[in-house]
C-alpha cells in the first residue's frame, strides 16, 4: 500500500471555554466576600459599570415551581454552564460523602458550631504580645529577639519554633535567644509561649505560686492522670485524697490553650447568602440576602458620552469591548444570584424536618438528588453549596452541611448521619457515670429506636463527634468526681 500526503476534512463537536463562561463559573463559587472584592475590581477597570439599586430576589414557596424569571435560564448563560458542567470531568466535584461536615451554628439544642459569632474586630494574640513587648523588654536587641518569637506562637499560644534555629537565623548566642522566650513567657495571658502542655500548666501554677514538689510531680505525670492511674500518682505527689483532690481542682482552674481567647484575625463574620423565615401557613420564605448581592448597572449616559468621542476605529472597539464584558458581567451576577436561590429553595423542601424539628429530624440527602430536581448539573450544585450560607431560625449553616449520608431506618425512609451523630451524643450526655454505655450498647439503643445501625458504624460517628470510647469516657467521669 502505497503511502501519499492528502487532505481530509472531518467534523467534530466540542466544548469551547470561552472567558465569558469561565467568569460565569468562577462566580458561582465565588463565597460573598471574593464576590465583592471582585465586584470592586471590576467597577476600576470598567469605566461602563455602577452600582445600582439593590435587587431582592425571594422564593416565598420550595413546593411551588420556578417563579417566571427562573424560567427561561438559556437567557442568562444557565444552559451554557450546565452544558460545560456535562463536559468537564465530574470527579473535581467533591464527593457526597464529604458534604457531612457541620459547619453552622444549632438553636434549639442542636449543639453545633457558632458561625455567627466568629473572630471580629478583636486583637489577634500576635497583636497582644507584642504590644506588651515594649515595656517588658531590658533593651532593642531583646525586643527584636521576642517580637521574633511571638511569631512562632499558633492560635492556642505555644511556640511551635525551634531556639537553635532561631540562633542562626538572628545571630546572636543560644542564651540570649533563651532569655528572649522567658520573656514572651511571662507576658500576658500566663501560659503563653510553652513548648508544651505541661510548660503551659507549669507556667500558670508558678504565676498562682502553686508550683511546688508536688504540683511539679503532678504535672510531669500528666499522661499517668489521663490514663487513670491516680493511686499510682497520689504515692509518686505524696499526698492524701483531699491534697491530691485539691491539685487536680487547681489544674482544672488553668488554661490549657491561653492563645484562644484571641481574635485568629483572619476570619471574617459569616455573612449569610440565603434568609429562611417561617410563614403564617407553615411554609418557609426564602429570600437571597439583599445586603451580599451586588447590583451593577451600565452608565448609559457615560456610554453615549463616550460613543460620541470614539471617532477612530481602536476607539470604537476599546468601547464596545467594555460594553460586552459589562453587560455578561451583570448577566452572570443575575443568573448566580438566581441558581443560588433554586438551590436554596430545594434544600429547604427536601430538609424540611429540620428546619421544624432540629437535626434529628434530617434526611440524607447527595448532591444527584438536588441537581435532578432543579435540572442541573451535580457540579453546578457542588459550586453553588461551597462557600454558601443559609441563616435560619435555628442559626446560620452552610449549604453543605445539609447533604450527607443516610442509614436505614424503620419507616424506609432512611436516617442522616448528622441526625444518628446527633443521637448519639444525646444518650452519651445522659449517660450514668456507673454505667457507661459501650459502643454495643449504642447499638443497642438505636436499633431500638428503629436505626439500622453496626457497631463500626456507630464508633466512625461517635469518633466524628470527638467523644471518646466508654473506657476513656469512664475515667474521665472517675476524674470530675474527685
Amino acid at each position: 500500500m502505497a503511502l501519499a500526503p492528502r487532505l481530509d476534512l472531518r467534523q467534530t463537536q466540542s466544548l469551547v471555554m470561552t472567558p465569558q463562561l469561565q467568569q460565569a463559573i468562577k462566580l458561582l463559587a465565588l463565597s460573598n466576600l471574593e464576590l465583592e472584592a471582585h465586584v470592586s475590581q471590576a467597577l476600576e477597570s470598567n469605566p461602563l459599570l455602577e452600582i445600582g439599586e439593590v435587587r431582592r430576589e425571594t422564593e416565598s414557596d420550595p413546593a411551588a415551581p420556578a417563579s417566571e424569571h427562573e424560567s427561561d435560564p438559556g437567557a442568562d448563560g444557565e444552559s451554557a454552564l450546565d452544558i460545560a458542567d456535562h463536559a468537564l470531568d465530574p470527579e473535581r466535584s467533591p464527593g457526597d460523602a464529604d458534604w457531612g461536615k457541620a459547619a453552622g451554628s444549632g438553636g434549639s439544642g442542636d449543639d453545633l458550631p457558632d458561625l455567627e459569632n466568629r473572630a471580629g474586630d478583636d486583637p489577634t494574640l500576635a497583636q497582644h504580645l507584642s504590644a506588651q513587648i515594649g515595656t517588658a523588654a531590658h533593651d532593642g536587641r531583646e525586643a527584636m529577639i521576642a517580637a521574633r518569637i511571638v511569631g512562632e506562637i499558633d492560635d492556642a499560644g505555644y511556640f511551635t519554633g525551634d531556639l537553635l534555629s532561631l540562633t542562626e537565623e538572628l545571630g546572636v548566642p543560644l542564651a540570649e535567644v533563651e532569655r528572649g522566650l522567658e520573656l514572651v513567657q511571662s507576658l500576658d495571658p500566663t501560659g503563653v509561649g510553652a513548648r508544651s502542655l505541661a510548660e503551659c500548666l507549669a507556667l500558670q501554677a508558678k504565676e498562682a505560686d502553686r508550683y511546688d514538689p508536688c504540683m511539679a510531680r503532678l504535672i510531669d505525670n500528666l499522661a499517668m492522670l489521663a490514663a487513670g492511674e491516680i493511686a499510682r500518682l497520689k504515692r509518686m505527689c505524696e499526698v492524701d485524697d483531699e491534697d491530691f483532690a485539691e491539685m487536680l481542682a487547681e489544674l482544672r482552674r488553668y488554661d490549657p490553650k491561653p492563645g484562644l481567647r484571641f481574635g485568629g484575625g483572619a476570619e471574617a463574620p459569616v455573612v449569610p447568602d440565603v434568609l429562611i423565615g417561617a410563614k403564617a401557613d407553615g411554609g418557609w420564605d426564602i429570600r437571597l440576602n439583599a445586603d451580599t448581592l451586588p447590583q451593577l448597572v451600565v452608565n448609559r449616559e457615560y456610554y453615549l458620552e463616550l460613543k460620541d468621542g470614539c471617532t477612530d476605529k481602536a476607539s470604537k472597539a476599546w468601547l464596545g469591548e467594555h460594553l460586552t464584558e459589562a453587560n455578561w458581567l451583570i448577566r452572570a451576577l443575575d443568573q448566580r444570584a438566581k441558581t443560588i436561590l433554586k438551590v436554596a429553595a430545594e434544600i429547604v423542601k427536601r430538609q424540611a424536618g429540620f428546619f421544624h424539628q432540629g437535626v434529628s429530624a434530617m434526611k440524607p440527602l447527595i448532591l444527584r438528588e438536588v441537581a435532578e430536581a432543579i435540572e442541573m448539573h451535580e457540579s453546578t450544585v457542588s459550586r453553588v453549596t461551597s462557600n454558601k450560607y443559609l441563616a435560619c431560625a435555628r442559626g446560620t449553616f452552610e449549604l453543605k452541611y445539609f447533604f450527607s449520608s443516610g442509614v436505614g431506618s424503620s419507616d424506609g425512609e432512611g436516617a442522616s448521619s448528622q441526625a444518628i451523630k446527633a443521637r448519639i451524643k444525646a444518650l452519651i450526655d445522659a449517660e450514668d457515670a456507673k454505667k457507661v454505655l459501650s459502643d454495643q450498647a449504642l447499638v443497642d439503643a438505636l436499633n431500638a429506636e428503629g436505626f439500622d445501625l453496626a457497631r463500626r458504624t456507630v464508633a466512625k460517628y461517635r469518633e466524628a463527634i470527638g467523644l471518646g470510647s466508654s473506657a476513656q469516657r469512664r475515667r474521665e467521669k472517675k476524674l470530675a468526681a474527685l
